[in-house]
Protein backbone atom coordinates (compact mmCIF):
# COMPACT_ATOMS: atom_id res chain seq x y z
CA UNK A 1 0.00 0.00 0.00
CA UNK A 2 1.34 3.07 -1.20
CA UNK A 3 1.38 6.12 1.36
CA UNK A 4 -1.14 8.63 -1.32
CA UNK A 5 -3.30 5.05 -1.41
CA UNK A 6 -3.63 5.07 2.29
CA UNK A 7 -4.18 8.57 2.51
CA UNK A 8 -6.97 8.93 -0.29
CA UNK A 9 -8.76 5.54 1.94
CA UNK A 10 -8.68 7.70 5.15
CA UNK A 11 -9.83 10.63 3.52
CA UNK A 12 -12.82 8.65 1.75
CA UNK A 13 -13.77 6.67 5.07
CA UNK A 14 -13.94 9.71 7.02
CA UNK A 15 -15.83 11.73 4.68
CA UNK A 16 -18.42 9.39 4.07
CA UNK A 17 -18.34 9.20 8.18
CA UNK A 18 -19.15 13.10 8.50
CA UNK A 19 -22.17 12.70 5.61
CA UNK A 20 -23.59 10.14 7.76
CA UNK A 21 -23.30 11.87 11.02
CA UNK A 22 -24.87 14.76 9.69
CA UNK A 23 -27.42 12.59 8.68
CA UNK A 24 -27.60 11.82 12.22
CA UNK A 25 -26.43 8.08 11.45
CA UNK A 26 -24.07 6.88 13.55
CA UNK A 27 -21.05 5.44 11.89
CA UNK A 28 -19.57 1.97 12.41
CA UNK A 29 -16.08 3.18 11.42
CA UNK A 30 -13.39 2.19 14.39
CA UNK A 31 -16.23 -0.33 16.37
CA UNK A 32 -15.67 -1.80 19.09
CA UNK A 33 -12.93 1.11 19.66
CA UNK A 34 -14.94 3.74 20.09
CA UNK A 35 -17.96 2.89 21.86
CA UNK A 36 -18.37 4.46 25.44
CA UNK A 37 -15.59 6.62 25.42
CA UNK A 38 -17.09 9.72 26.63
CA UNK A 39 -19.09 10.72 30.37
CA UNK A 40 -22.68 11.05 29.90
CA UNK A 41 -22.84 14.40 30.95
CA UNK A 42 -20.19 15.78 28.51
CA UNK A 43 -22.45 14.37 25.68
CA UNK A 44 -25.36 16.07 26.81
CA UNK A 45 -23.79 19.41 26.61
CA UNK A 46 -22.60 18.54 23.00
CA UNK A 47 -24.84 19.02 19.34
CA UNK A 48 -25.66 15.50 18.43
CA UNK A 49 -23.51 15.53 15.15
CA UNK A 50 -20.61 15.80 17.00
CA UNK A 51 -21.17 13.03 18.92
CA UNK A 52 -22.18 10.90 15.92
CA UNK A 53 -19.32 11.74 14.59
CA UNK A 54 -16.88 11.20 17.01
CA UNK A 55 -14.35 8.28 16.01
CA UNK A 56 -11.95 8.21 18.41
CA UNK A 57 -10.54 6.05 21.25
CA UNK A 58 -10.37 7.55 24.02
CA UNK A 59 -10.87 11.00 25.60
CA UNK A 60 -8.02 13.02 25.53
CA UNK A 61 -9.83 16.26 26.71
CA UNK A 62 -10.34 14.68 30.11
CA UNK A 63 -6.74 13.20 30.74
CA UNK A 64 -5.43 16.08 29.66
CA UNK A 65 -5.84 18.26 32.30
CA UNK A 66 -6.70 21.32 30.65
CA UNK A 67 -6.79 24.52 31.96
CA UNK A 68 -8.53 27.85 31.38
CA UNK A 69 -6.93 30.47 28.93
CA UNK A 70 -4.67 27.70 27.30
CA UNK A 71 -4.35 27.29 23.62
CA UNK A 72 -5.21 23.45 22.64
CA UNK A 73 -4.85 21.71 19.38
CA UNK A 74 -6.35 18.63 18.09
CA UNK A 75 -4.98 16.59 15.43
CA UNK A 76 -7.39 14.90 13.02
CA UNK A 77 -10.41 16.60 14.71
CA UNK A 78 -13.23 15.38 12.74
CA UNK A 79 -16.62 16.70 13.79
CA UNK A 80 -14.98 18.53 16.51
CA UNK A 81 -16.54 16.46 19.89
CA UNK A 82 -12.65 16.85 21.26
CA UNK A 83 -11.98 20.41 20.27
CA UNK A 84 -15.31 22.03 21.92
CA UNK A 85 -14.68 19.62 24.74
CA UNK A 86 -11.50 21.66 24.90
CA UNK A 87 -13.06 25.35 24.97
CA UNK A 88 -15.10 24.96 27.31
CA UNK A 89 -12.54 23.78 29.47
CA UNK A 90 -9.89 26.50 28.81
CA UNK A 91 -13.01 28.90 28.79
CA UNK A 92 -13.48 32.07 27.12
CA UNK A 93 -9.34 33.42 27.53
CA UNK A 94 -8.10 29.96 26.33
CA UNK A 95 -8.33 28.63 22.40
CA UNK A 96 -9.04 25.73 20.70
CA UNK A 97 -8.13 24.72 17.17
CA UNK A 98 -8.47 21.72 15.40
CA UNK A 99 -7.18 20.14 12.04
CA UNK A 100 -8.72 17.68 10.05
CA UNK A 101 -7.50 17.30 6.21
CA UNK A 102 -11.57 16.14 4.70
CA UNK A 103 -13.70 19.05 3.80
CA UNK A 104 -17.02 17.14 4.86
CA UNK A 105 -15.23 17.09 8.66
CA UNK A 106 -14.60 20.62 8.44
CA UNK A 107 -17.73 21.49 6.91
CA UNK A 108 -19.31 19.49 9.62
CA UNK A 109 -17.47 20.29 12.74
CA UNK A 110 -17.95 24.07 11.67
CA UNK A 111 -21.85 23.45 11.95
CA UNK A 112 -20.88 21.66 15.09
CA UNK A 113 -19.21 24.54 16.42
CA UNK A 114 -22.11 26.71 15.55
CA UNK A 115 -25.20 24.90 16.87
CA UNK A 116 -23.19 24.48 20.03
CA UNK A 117 -22.98 28.04 20.39
CA UNK A 118 -19.37 27.92 20.92
CA UNK A 119 -16.82 31.08 19.66
CA UNK A 120 -13.23 30.18 21.17
CA UNK A 121 -12.72 27.52 18.14
CA UNK A 122 -11.28 27.61 14.91
CA UNK A 123 -10.86 24.70 12.47
CA UNK A 124 -7.99 24.66 10.07
CA UNK A 125 -8.02 22.51 7.11
CA UNK A 126 -4.59 20.54 6.93
CA UNK A 127 -2.80 17.75 7.10
CA UNK A 128 -1.26 16.29 10.41
CA UNK A 129 2.51 16.06 8.64
CA UNK A 130 2.43 20.07 7.90
CA UNK A 131 0.55 21.37 10.96
CA UNK A 132 -0.63 25.28 9.52
CA UNK A 133 0.35 26.88 12.75
CA UNK A 134 3.34 29.12 13.92
CA UNK A 135 6.29 27.39 16.26
CA UNK A 136 5.50 27.67 19.78
CA UNK A 137 1.67 28.98 19.10
CA UNK A 138 0.18 26.38 21.25
CA UNK A 139 0.09 24.73 24.78
CA UNK A 140 -1.12 21.54 24.58
CA UNK A 141 -1.68 19.20 21.28
CA UNK A 142 -4.48 16.80 22.32
CA UNK A 143 -5.35 13.98 19.06
CA UNK A 144 -7.71 10.74 19.11
CA UNK A 145 -7.12 7.93 17.41
CA UNK A 146 -5.56 9.73 14.66
CA UNK A 147 -1.18 9.45 14.32
CA UNK A 148 -1.78 5.69 13.55
CA UNK A 149 -3.43 6.49 10.55
CA UNK A 150 -0.40 8.27 9.44
CA UNK A 151 2.42 7.17 7.10
CA UNK A 152 5.34 9.30 8.77
CA UNK A 153 4.08 9.27 12.18
CA UNK A 154 7.95 10.83 12.67
CA UNK A 155 6.92 13.63 11.00
CA UNK A 156 3.74 14.40 12.77
CA UNK A 157 5.35 14.14 16.20
CA UNK A 158 7.89 16.38 15.34
CA UNK A 159 5.23 19.04 13.95
CA UNK A 160 3.71 18.65 16.98
CA UNK A 161 6.91 19.36 18.91
CA UNK A 162 7.31 22.37 16.97
CA UNK A 163 4.07 24.52 17.79
CA UNK A 164 4.35 23.46 21.39
CA UNK A 165 5.65 26.41 23.37
CA UNK A 166 8.29 25.29 25.57
CA UNK A 167 6.73 23.50 28.73
CA UNK A 168 3.98 22.51 26.41
CA UNK A 169 2.22 19.00 26.36
CA UNK A 170 1.41 16.27 24.20
CA UNK A 171 -1.35 14.14 25.40
CA UNK A 172 -3.45 11.74 23.09
CA UNK A 173 -5.28 9.35 22.90
CA UNK A 174 -4.19 6.57 20.59
CA UNK A 175 -4.15 2.52 19.50
CA UNK A 176 -1.24 1.17 20.40
CA UNK A 177 0.56 -2.34 19.93
CA UNK A 178 2.28 -4.30 22.89
CA UNK A 179 4.61 -6.65 20.44
CA UNK A 180 3.91 -7.14 17.03
CA UNK A 181 1.07 -7.74 14.59
CA UNK A 182 0.60 -10.57 11.83
CA UNK A 183 1.56 -9.07 8.53
CA UNK A 184 -1.69 -10.12 7.09
CA UNK A 185 -3.59 -7.13 10.13
CA UNK A 186 -0.67 -5.01 8.76
CA UNK A 187 -1.22 -4.86 4.93
CA UNK A 188 -5.04 -4.51 5.00
CA UNK A 189 -6.29 -1.58 3.90
CA UNK A 190 -9.78 -1.39 5.89
CA UNK A 191 -7.65 -1.59 9.19
CA UNK A 192 -5.40 0.64 7.91
CA UNK A 193 -8.47 3.54 8.20
CA UNK A 194 -10.04 1.54 11.20
CA UNK A 195 -7.21 2.81 13.51
CA UNK A 196 -5.41 -0.86 13.86
CA UNK A 197 -2.65 -1.58 10.82
CA UNK A 198 -0.91 1.18 11.36
CA UNK A 199 -0.80 1.42 15.50
CA UNK A 200 2.75 2.16 16.21
CA UNK A 201 4.48 -0.54 18.54
CA UNK A 202 4.50 0.90 22.82
CA UNK A 203 8.70 0.95 22.34
CA UNK A 204 8.74 2.66 18.91
CA UNK A 205 6.25 5.01 19.68
CA UNK A 206 8.45 6.13 23.13
CA UNK A 207 11.82 6.42 21.08
CA UNK A 208 10.15 8.37 18.27
CA UNK A 209 8.86 10.98 20.94
CA UNK A 210 12.26 10.79 22.63
CA UNK A 211 13.95 11.44 18.69
CA UNK A 212 12.07 14.31 17.98
CA UNK A 213 12.56 16.56 21.66
CA UNK A 214 9.90 15.46 23.58
CA UNK A 215 11.02 14.59 27.55
CA UNK A 216 8.70 12.69 30.37
CA UNK A 217 6.88 10.20 27.95
CA UNK A 218 4.39 7.84 29.50
CA UNK A 219 1.62 5.33 28.04
CA UNK A 220 -0.68 4.36 30.15
CA UNK A 221 -3.59 1.94 29.00
CA UNK A 222 -6.82 2.50 28.69
CA UNK A 223 -8.63 -0.15 27.40
CA UNK A 224 -7.47 -4.04 26.04
CA UNK A 225 -8.91 -5.30 23.27
CA UNK A 226 -9.38 -9.12 23.97
CA UNK A 227 -10.45 -11.51 21.70
CA UNK A 228 -14.09 -11.17 21.01
CA UNK A 229 -13.04 -7.22 20.15
CA UNK A 230 -10.25 -8.68 17.68
CA UNK A 231 -12.93 -11.11 15.82
CA UNK A 232 -15.14 -8.20 15.58
CA UNK A 233 -12.30 -5.71 14.01
CA UNK A 234 -10.75 -8.71 11.62
CA UNK A 235 -14.18 -9.39 10.60
CA UNK A 236 -15.21 -6.23 9.64
CA UNK A 237 -11.86 -6.32 7.23
CA UNK A 238 -13.14 -9.02 5.45
CA UNK A 239 -10.45 -11.53 7.21
CA UNK A 240 -10.62 -14.65 9.43
CA UNK A 241 -11.74 -13.17 12.58
CA UNK A 242 -10.76 -16.82 14.51
CA UNK A 243 -7.94 -17.50 13.77
CA UNK A 244 -5.94 -13.75 13.65
CA UNK A 245 -7.81 -12.83 16.85
CA UNK A 246 -5.73 -15.48 18.95
CA UNK A 247 -2.83 -13.71 17.91
CA UNK A 248 -3.55 -10.09 18.60
CA UNK A 249 -5.84 -10.75 21.57
CA UNK A 250 -4.34 -8.41 24.17
CA UNK A 251 -1.55 -6.64 21.89
CA UNK A 252 -3.99 -3.92 20.72
CA UNK A 253 -4.49 -1.66 23.88
CA UNK A 254 -6.29 2.48 23.82
CA UNK A 255 -3.53 4.19 25.27
CA UNK A 256 -3.17 8.20 26.77
CA UNK A 257 0.01 8.76 25.45
CA UNK A 258 1.93 11.87 27.84
CA UNK A 259 5.18 13.92 27.03
CA UNK A 260 6.78 17.04 27.63
CA UNK A 261 8.18 19.87 25.70
CA UNK A 262 11.41 20.83 27.57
Amino acid sequence: MSSSDIKTAVRQQYGAAALRAAGSAKSSCCDPISQGLYPIEDLAALPERAVLASLGCGNPTALAELHAGETVLDLGSGGGIDVLLSARRVGPTGKAYGLDMTDEMLALARENQRRAGVTNVEFLKGEIEAIPLPDAAVDVVISNCVINLSIDKRAVLAEAFRVLKPGGRFAVSDIVVRGSLPEEVRKTMQLWVGCVAGALEEQEFRTLLQDVGFTAVEIEPTRIYQFEDASQLLASAGLDGTVLAREIAGKLIGAFVRARKP
